[in-house]
């Protein structure tokens, strides 16, 4: 998977990634830590040096482009890890790296447990790694392993369960305390599936997207899915040329209002549809389209959805609900202030490949080797009919054609 620009909310801190750096700032209106701005810049390629990793040509890496990244559900801790294969964990309050530490392979994913006493990460060889966070500097414990490439990891709000996704189109369900030990599989997508999400204020119900182009509602500890929203039939102008697909690339949940946020990499808009919890069900409610292409989104509990787009002029855009519908709400003094912070450091986001370009690479290419072997086998036949002297002229299925069968004799009379 390539590297992606990305966003990441939780309380009032808002980060913004892109190439080997991100962007801290607060979204309150005023900041009183001491910083005029509450700004805080991070360069992985300043991040302490390790023993020098290998890509899959053997080669060694030289980008320290970040993978992957998130906060912890206090926000005190965020963590993030790249190409470089380093977990780096950070104190938000004051922002501060507490360790930079080595992972075995390149990953895919990373969450903290609720407790926040551990991070896990997920690789591309499809394993899940602990790191404690109470010992910043202590290596890795493997938990546990899948055959196929893993693509989100996600735990359960009481810590008991973890549950992971890969590009097998399995989402598979392990008790914490005993990840040998399987509780359910959650089965029913059709091609990798991207990401997870489980609701935080529904701890038995999980949300999982797919390259299939589905959102899918779970009740996980039983494996039984509840809903299914095929995206493709809920499409509006303008939609995806006949050879794109709709991959969803993120679930984001605002329990305020019970809402949920799906972007997609074939248009540059954002799936709105609100949970119904009694129904145990998924309501589409509408299609948030913009004049960019959206690179992330977030909620923020206090004002609403945070999106990220590819547009200097207006990096960042707020939208809530108004009237019945979503949309884009006049930028306020927050949006303003880190805009202009964004603005200040576009460069780190000029390179980095949008994320829907790694998911589109998941898809596991399909051969038919029957319709080669069918044209040979008809070749073969065609070359034996001719070197027999005398044998009728073979048929369009490559088999020689059937003579006719005489009719009755004529009535003489």
């Amino acid at each position: 998977m390539a590297a992606s620009a990305g966003l990441a909310v939780c309380g009032r801190s808002l980060v913004v990634r892109g190439g080997s750096r991100f962007l801290a700032a607060s979204t309150a209106s005023s900041d009183g830590d001491g910083d005029s701005d509450g700004l805080f810049v991070y360069d992985c390629c300043s991040a302490e040096k390790l023993p020098a990793g290998k890509g899959e040509d053997g080669q060694p890496v030289d980008s320290d482009a970040i993978l992957a990244a998130t906060f912890s559900s206090s926000g005190g801790y965020f963590a993030l890890t790249g190409d470089s294969k380093r977990l780096v964990l950070f104190r938000t309050n004051p922002w501060q790296c507490l360790s930079v530490r080595p992972v075995v392979r390149r990953c895919t994913a990373l969450t903290f447990t609720a407790s926040e006493d551990k991070v896990l990460v997920a690789d591309k060889s499809g394993d899940v790694y602990s790191f404690s966070v109470l010992e910043p500097r202590a290596g890795g414990r493997l938990e546990l392993g899948h055959l196929s490439m893993l693509l989100d990891v996600a735990v359960s709000p009481d810590d008991r369960f973890i549950l992971t996704a890969d590009r097998d189109e399995k989402i598979r369900v392990s008790w914490a305390a005993a990840p040998h030990s399987i509780e359910a599989f959650c089965l029913g997508h059709t091609e990798f599936v991207s990401c997870l999400l489980v609701l935080p204020d529904c701890p038995e119900l999980l949300l999982s997207a797919s390259g299939d182009g589905t959102l899918r509602l779970w009740d996980f500890p039983r494996g039984r899915e509840l809903h299914c929203c095929r995206l493709s039939s809920l499409q509006e102008p303008p939609e995806p040329r006949a050879h794109e697909r709709v991959i969803p690339a993120r679930i984001v949940y605002w329990r305020r209002e019970r809402c949920v946020a799906l972007p997609c990499d074939c248009v540059p808009a954002v799936y709105i549809f609100r949970l119904d919890v009694p129904g145990r069900r998924l309501d589409f409610l509408q299609q948030l389209s913009f004049r960019h292409r959206v690179w992330d989104v977030a909620f923020e509990d206090a004002q609403g959805l945070w999106v990220l787009q590819d547009s200097r002029d207006c990096p960042l855009l707020l939208c809530r609900p108004q009237g019945g519908r979503w949309q884009p709400v006049p930028a306020t003094a927050a949006v303003e202030r880190v805009s202009g912070h964004l603005r200040g450091h576009w460069a780190m986001l000029e390179g980095p490949t949008a994320l829907a370009e790694g998911l589109a690479g998941l898809y596991k290419a399909t051969f038919d080797n029957v319709a080669g072997y069918l044209r040979r086998k008809r070749q073969r036949l065609q070359q034996r009919d001719r070197k027999r002297p005398g044998a009728p002229a073979p048929g369009p299925n490559g088999h020689p054609k059937k003579a006719k069968a005489a009719g009755p004799p004529l009535d003489p009379s």
